[in-house]
C-alpha cells in the first residue's frame, strides 16, 4: 500500500468514473483500474463495486477512503511544512472565497498580495460556504474568506473586518429620494434574494426577519449580478454588501443604491483555515492584506 494508490482511490471517490479518475491522476484507465485492485487484494476486502456505467464505493470502502483522506492530508502537510520551513511566504496557498466576495475584493486586494508576497503563489477558488467548509476541512484549499457565523467548529478563525449591508432599488422607487434608509422603510416591499446556500441570503433574512417583505417566490437569483439587473428591470428590490456597490459596479442603469441608516446591519467577513495548517504566516499575511484593504475602504 503506498499514498499513489490511495490517491488514486480519493480520486475515484470523487469523481465516481475510472475513465475521469483516470485522467485526474494523469494515467491510463487499465493503469489505475489495476492499482485499485492491487489495493483490494492487499487489504483483502473489496472497496469498489464495478458496474457498467455505475462505481459505488462499498461500506468498508467508504471509511477506508475517509481514513485516505486525512493520511493524504498529512503527507501533504509534511511536504508544506518541509517547503515552508525554507520560506513560509512561498509556494501555493489555496484561498476560496464566497460568490458575495470574491469579485469585488480581489480586483482590490490582488495587486497589494503581489507586492508584498511575490513568491507567494495563490490558486483561488469560489464556493458557497457549505461547501467551502466542507473543501477546507477536507484539505482541498487552506484558506477560506467568508462571511462569520457559520459552523467553524474544529477550524481557526480570524475577523476581518465588517461589510455594510445597503438597500438597491430601481431609480423610481419612493425610497430613492432618500438619503439613508431605515429597515422599517421596507415593509410591505417586494424582497429579491439569492437562491438557497448562499449565506447572503439568510443574512438578508435576518436583516428583515422584525418587518413585514415579501420574498418573491417565482424567482431566486444565482448571482449578486442577477439581483442587480432584475431590480434595475423593476422587479422588486434586495440587499448588496457594500463592496458591491463599488468601483465598476457602482454605475447601473436604473438602479439606485441607498445606504441604511443607524444602526446600520452589517455582516463580518473573516479568514477560517484548519488547526493543523502548516501555512500559518502565509495565511496570516494574506489575512493581513485583506483586513488592511477592507479597513481603508470602510
Amino acid at each position: 500500500m503506498n499514498l499513489r494508490d490511495l490517491r488514486y482511490l480519493v480520486t475515484l471517490a470523487d469523481t465516481r468514473h475510472f475513465g475521469r479518475a483516470a485522467e485526474r491522476c494523469n494515467v491510463t484507465q487499465p493503469t489505475l483500474s489495476a492499482q485499485l485492485k492491487k489495493l483490494e487484494d492487499f487489504l483483502g476486502v473489496t472497496l469498489v463495486e464495478r458496474q457498467p456505467r455505475n462505481v459505488a464505493l462499498t461500506e468498508v470502502g467508504e471509511r477506508v477512503v475517509a481514513r485516505a483522506r486525512r493520511v493524504l492530508q498529512d503527507s501533504d502537510d509534511i511536504v508544506a511544512m518541509a517547503r515552508g520551513s525554507r520560506d513560509p511566504l512561498a509556494g501555493i496557498l489555496k484561498v476560496a472565497f464566497i460568490p458575495t466576495l470574491g469579485p469585488y475584493l480581489l480586483p482590490l486586494v490582488m495587486p497589494l498580495l503581489r507586492k508584498r508576497l511575490p513568491k507567494l503563489q495563490l490558486m483561488l477558488y469560489e464556493y458557497q460556504t457549505g461547501p467551502l467548509l466542507e473543501h477546507l476541512r477536507a484539505g482541498d484549499i487552506d484558506l477560506g474568506v467568508l462571511a462569520l457565523g457559520v459552523d467553524t467548529e474544529g477550524l481557526e478563525t480570524r475577523a476581518l473586518a465588517d461589510e455594510a449591508f445597503t438597500v438597491a432599488m430601481p431609480g423610481s422607487h419612493a425610497l430613492a429620494k432618500k438619503a439613508s434608509v431605515r429597515a422599517d422603510d421596507l415593509a410591505e416591499e417586494t424582497l429579491l434574494l439569492l437562491e438557497d446556500g448562499h449565506c447572503l441570503r439568510d443574512q438578508a433574512l435576518e436583516v428583515c426577519s422584525r418587518i413585514p417583505v415579501h420574498e418573491t417566490q417565482d424567482f431566486r437569483a444565482t448571482s449578486l449580478e442577477t439581483l442587480r439587473q432584475m431590480v434595475a428591470a423593476g422587479y422588486g428590490i434586495t440587499l448588496l454588501p457594500e463592496l458591491a456597490t463599488r468601483g465598476p459596479f457602482a454605475n447601473a442603469r436604473n438602479l439606485v443604491v441607498r445606504p441604511f441608516a443607524k444602526p446600520v446591519p452589517h455582516r463580518t467577513l473573516g479568514g477560517v483555515w484548519r488547526k493543523s495548517s502548516t501555512r500559518g504566516a502565509a495565511i496570516a499575511s494574506v489575512c493581513d492584506a485583506i483586513a488592511g484593504v477592507l479597513t481603508t475602504r470602510a
